[in-house]
């Protein structure tokens, strides 16, 4: 299999397939062709106006018959119908991934659906931002972020090093790990922040005096429930891909917060204090190893 990939199909022009396009044109200009497909036609005018694709189109069979690449860039739970709905079309060789959130489904439910010489490489980006479509796409957006890969096989190292290539032209920080641990550490660092945020927000609708709860509301509640902006289609596919690793996380999280409920019920000030100096102590641990990591040169090799 050759690893020039001059065709790639992006399935899905909203943030991230948006920003994948304007960032592979960005940095490759003609030497990639981008085929931008979507059902939202005003998704597709807005794509190709804005430079994400050289062709838009919502016709599956045409967008994606010549790439050497077709990136998967849609709602978890729809990934399988649209796999099933392609797979007919894709040329021997071509490599297909995604960018969904929760790999284990992913992988169950994509691998069996492909043809033999079809090869399937699972990713996802570390990125991402409250606001969704194409309209909030940017070349910038996986720029020094996470993009991790959870190979399905050691058949596919000639499919993973293609991907790799192609994803380093987006600036991302490029690593490999299992699918089951993935699932693991993204339901903890990303999963159920999402889903906390926006138990904050809906905490609002228990409060007497909402509209001055929201009049009041300052830097630190938008701050903390920025998030709760994501794309709810996105977020509950999620969930429902992702139950165990995400509700076992939620338990624990709701022990927490139980424990410290429990603490400022009975005035214990040092528990409360301990509570607060952990997670200070916690995070700027977080920040010390981020800004380390950002310092270090740029490198997509394992």
């Amino acid at each position: 299999m050759s690893l020039t990939i001059r065709r790639i199909a992006i399935i899905g022009m909203g943030l991230i397939g948006g920003s994948l396009g304007l960032a592979l044109k960005a940095n490759r200009g003609a030497k990639v062709e981008v085929t931008g497909i979507d059902t939202n036609e005003l998704s597709l005018i807005k794509a190709r106006q804005r430079g994400a694709a050289d062709i838009v189109t919502a016709d599956l069979k045409a967008g994606v018959a010549n790439a050497d690449m077709i990136f998967l860039c849609t709602p978890v739970l729809q990934a399988a119908t649209l796999v099933k709905e392609i797979a007919p079309y894709l040329k021997q060789g071509a490599i297909l991934t995604d960018t969904g959130s929760t790999k284990s489904y992913l992988i169950e439910t994509i691998a069996a659906l492909l043809p033999h010489g079809v090869h399937y490489v699972p990713g996802h980006p570390m990125a991402g931002r409250e606001k969704s479509g194409i309209e909030a796409a940017d070349s910038s957006l996986f720029r020094d972020k996470w993009y991790i890969l959870t190979p399905v096989g050691p058949g596919e190292s000639t499919a993973i090093v293609a991907v790799r290539q192609v994803i380093s032209w987006t600036g991302a920080r490029i690593t490999e790990m299992d699918a089951t641990r993935h699932d693991w550490c993204t339901a903890l660092i990303s999963h159920v922040p999402h889903i906390g945020a926006a138990a904050l927000v809906n905490l609002l609708a228990y409060s007497e005096d909402k509209d001055s709860s929201i009049k009041l509301a300052g830097g630190g509640f938008r701050d903390t429930t920025r998030i709760a902006s994501s794309n709810a289609d996105m977020w509950a596919d999620v969930c429902m891909t992702n139950a165990g690793p995400i509700a076992d996380s939620l338990d624990k999280f709701s022990q927490i917060i139980g424990e410290v409920a429990l603490a400022i019920r009975q005035g214990d000030r040092a528990s409360v204090h301990g509570f607060f100096a952990a997670a200070k102590e916690r995070r700027d641990e977080l920040l010390e190893l981020e800004q380390a990591v950002t310092e270090q040169p740029l490198s997509n090799g394992r």
